[in-house]
């Protein structure tokens, strides 16, 4: 499998190749079941529970005609049972392909280092690029395109926030981070997503008020405030975030035909209120049924198999 390639970072992808991507997916979503993964299979490892990666990568999987093998971590404990690097190579020899929805972004990089097969990330720490896959598609069926969307993320700086960052200056959406002090992005993330916009046309700010952000937003998102495997810092991020709430008054702020996006799970009455999220703005389940679609773009995409769909 010489040409396959992984998908671990954004920046794995060109402008190009991210553009193709979401006209691939939108074609997916059009006419969803073919045979492109025919005799493919498709291992999901997961360290962390889910419901969106479990049923969006299988069905995906599954409706190109291939197959998946859900390894949950109970299962194989990876790096405390067995090695990571020897998973790697075992099921290289039994399997065409790799999801992760992990902890670390090393864990990745190891599975990767070792692996003969494309490794795609459904999730670490430090990105989630299937999720800024769904968000791009979400917003260009809303809108028509992403160049000149203004996006207004609120909360945490987090996984989600930098992989949607580094999506949007890649293709030419303006977005407009608002966070506590102390809980942006990555400033090497910052910088790298600024040096793209400059070549899409795009604007990327990062702000610690949130009604500054909020105004004017065609797209207001936000996420969790305490992921997995954080909850012992919840009493520290909860004070940290009082007024980051994506509430009825921060809604008034965005457009009037503003869209409502979050990644899910929810924790209604926390990062966003239960009148926002089941707003006529809401198109969080819209979001949330698109991760299947994109991420039979990106199966394809690591398989090397983008350009036999027609768009």
């Amino acid at each position: 499998m010489a040409d396959h390639k992984n998908l671990l970072r954004m920046t794995d992808l060109s402008k190009e190749t991210l553009e193709k991507i979401l006209k691939v997916s939108a074609a997916l979503k059009k006419e969803p079941e073919n045979d492109l993964m025919k005799g493919e299979t498709l291992a999901l490892i997961f360290e962390k529970p889910s419901l969106r990666t479990r049923v969006s990568f299988q069905l995906a999987a599954e409706e190109m005609g291939g197959r998946a093998l859900v390894l949950r971590p109970d299962e194989i404990k990876m790096g405390v049972r067995e090695a990571v690097k020897d998973i790697a190579r075992y099921l290289s020899r039994n399997v065409t392909i790799a999801a992760m929805r992990v902890f670390s972004h090393g864990t990745l990089d190891e599975f990767a280092r070792y692996a003969s097969i494309p490794v795609v990330n459904a999730l670490c720490d430090e990105e989630h690029p299937c999720q800024a896959f769904a968000d791009l598609l979400t917003i260009q069926e809303c809108f028509g395109r992403t160049k000149g969307v203004n996006i207004t993320y609120l909360g945490d700086g987090n996984n989600v926030c930098v992989s949607l960052m580094l999506g949007a200056a890649m293709t030419g959406a303006n977005m407009t981070v608002g966070c506590p002090k102390g809980y942006e992005p990555p400033k090497e993330i910052i910088e790298e997503a600024k040096t793209i916009a400059s070549s899409t046309g795009a604007v990327i700010n990062v702000v610690n008020d949130p009604k500054a952000a909020a105004k004017g937003a065609d797209v207001l998102y936000t996420d969790v405030w305490v992921s997995m495997g954080q909850e012992e810092e919840k009493a520290t991020k909860m004070k940290a975030f009082a007024g980051f709430c994506l509430d009825d008054e921060c809604l008034k702020l965005a457009n009037p035909e503003a869209i409502v996006l979050h990644c899910l799970p929810a924790h209604r009455g926390e990062e966003i209120t239960d009148s926002v999220i089941e707003s006529k703005n809401s198109r969080v389940f819209q979001e949330a049924e698109n991760r299947r679609h994109v991420e039979k773009a990106a199966l394809l995409y690591a398989l090397g198999k983008l350009d036999q769909v027609k768009i």
